[in-house]
């Protein structure tokens, strides 16, 4: 067992649990436009129904994202975070959410990085996707 998968076993902290309940509740006072909260008695694992922004490649398109909340969320970011070290516990489901939608609109071509198939094997043996490091193919160096 890898520590990430025994980690993602343990409950949620105290504050995890309070911060999870605030971030829902605000949720479904003002979801992010595009995105829809698939309603589950789990807190520490939320799926999110993503629509692509009209006049983007992903227009009309309908996406499942997937948020697993470690034990000291907010601390520690969630398993759907796509700002590596970048992360804040300043930051929110939903401001995750729209820096996704934001890269999904930003895409000048549909098509997956030439490695991506490497990527999600190795998030599929077990690794968690926090743990391994995304080679951005439009970085400029």
């Amino acid at each position: 067992m890898t520590s990430s998968s025994a980690s993602s076993r343990k409950a949620l902290s105290k504050i995890a649990c309070n911060r999870l309940q605030k971030e829902l509740k605000e949720w479904q006072l003002s979801p992010p436009s595009g995105f829809k909260h698939k309603v589950t008695d789990n807190l520490k694992r939320w799926v999110i129904e993503a629509n692509g922004a009209a006049g983007t490649l992903y227009a009309n398109e309908t996406y499942q994202l997937q948020v697993d909340f470690p034990e000291h969320y907010p601390m520690e970011a969630p398993q759907a975070n796509i700002l590596y070290d970048s992360w804040s516990p300043a930051m929110t489901v939903s401001s995750i959410c729209i820096s996704i939608l934001s890269m999904l609109s930003s895409a000048t071509v549909k098509q997956c990085p030439a490695d991506n198939d490497r990527y999600v094997k190795n998030c599929r043996s077990g690794r968690s996707p926090k743990e391994t490091r995304w080679w951005f193919h439009d970085d400029k160096v």
